[in-house]
């Protein structure tokens, strides 16, 4: 029977799903209309800046796209560390801690916006390729698609099978995904308020997951 490691509850992908939207509606409200985790959306805006002649906007969403995959590298490479307090999750988690307080003072200037955005597609790129389960199942907390298509798959083979199991995971993804939901519209809200420094907030989730952590993960 599988065993599911701490780090991928529930608890865990509901805060990090609060994380991803937070951080995709605040990198779109105060960053320059670029999209952190979904890098499908990068890459139509890159593609339409591309056709109309826009280099300046190219470069925006290539720098977010190629600081993403390099997030993924890193996430990796830490994965094949041997850390002897501290599970690797934990460690990627502290990196995102960094991050944000780093960010949270960057002015919002359309030049440092530039790197503002590199620092936090960067975190995404992190946490999208560390936690990529729940409950032993494939999920993303950095955007929604996966998630709806796997919740959407679950629920047609709970009513076809009648299988109480399956319509929990369905529910499963369904809270993931309203998560997400309000962390976009917290962020959306907050970064209007308090501007840069509205990052910061996203620091509770992130230290309640590793808190989370702190036994078997």
């Amino acid at each position: 029977m599988h065993k599911t490691q701490k780090s991928e509850s529930f608890e865990i992908a509901v805060l990090l799903a609060i994380v991803g939207g937070f951080l995709d509606a605040y990198t779109y409200c105060c960053r320059d209309k670029v999209f952190a985790n979904a890098q499908t959306g990068n890459f139509v805006r890159l593609a339409m800046a591309l056709a109309n002649g826009e280099y300046i906007l190219i470069l925006r969403y290539l720098i977010s796209i190629l600081s993403f995959s390099f997030g993924i590298l890193v996430a990796i490479n830490i994965r094949n560390k041997n850390f002897l307090k501290f599970h690797w999750r934990q460690i990627i988690l502290k990196v995102e801690i960094g991050i944000v307080v780093i960010v949270s003072f960057i002015p919002i200037r359309p030049i440092t916006n530039l790197a503002a955005n590199v620092f936090v597609s960067f975190l995404c790129a992190m946490q999208a390729e560390s936690f990529k389960k729940v409950l032993g199942h494939p999920f993303s907390s950095t955007m929604c698609t996966g998630n709806l298509r796997s919740g959407i798959e679950h629920l047609c083979y709970a009513v076809i099978k009648n299988d109480y199991q399956l319509l929990k995971h369905s529910a499963c993804y369904l809270v993931i995904i309203m998560s997400f939901i309000i962390g976009a519209f917290t962020g959306a809200h907050t970064t209007q308020v308090f501007l840069e420094k509205a990052i910061l907030l996203t620091l509770i989730p992130i230290v309640l997951s590793i808190w989370n952590m702190n036994d078997v993960v």
